[in-house]
């Protein structure tokens, strides 16, 4: 059996979502911030009259932080029917992917890097982390 997943990059490092969870991709979203709000929530989006918290991906998965004039990439989940969005360094492509090339996140990662993970899927040439959404956008 398949999964299709939209696929982003992280320090790095190769993430994938499944598609049903993504609404949209975007760039160049003016976010504003929020007073005393934790380091995850980057902000708050409007996008097209609806207001979307902004999660920063690189602080959720304890990465190092984004070169400043870094413009993140958004990518725009549902989760439980509300729609959230994820700051990413660059969006990939959507790939199909294999249930027989799933593993469980791999040992190298730690902490959150690992708590928010599916797992890992392998690919020709590098391995596609499985975020799991839901915990993501909780923790």
């Amino acid at each position: 059996m398949s999964t299709r997943m939209v696929t982003f990059t992280l320090d790095g490092r190769l993430y994938g979502v499944d598609v049903d969870a993504v609404q949209e991709v975007l760039r160049g979203q003016t976010r504003t911030r929020i007073p005393l709000a934790p380091g995850t929530l980057a902000g708050l989006i409007n996008l097209r009259g609806q207001v979307l918290s902004a999660i920063d991906l690189r602080v959720q998965l304890e990465l190092p932080s984004r070169e400043e004039e870094a413009e993140p990439m958004l990518v725009v989940i549902r989760v439980a029917g509300e729609p959230v969005a994820l700051l990413v360094d660059t969006i990939g492509s959507v790939v199909d992917v294999d249930t027989d090339q799933f593993e469980p996140p791999p040992d190298t990662l730690s902490g959150n890097s690992r708590e928010l993970l599916l797992g890992a899927y392998k690919l020709d040439n590098q391995l596609l982390l499985a975020l799991d959404v839901d915990r993501a956008v909780a923790a």
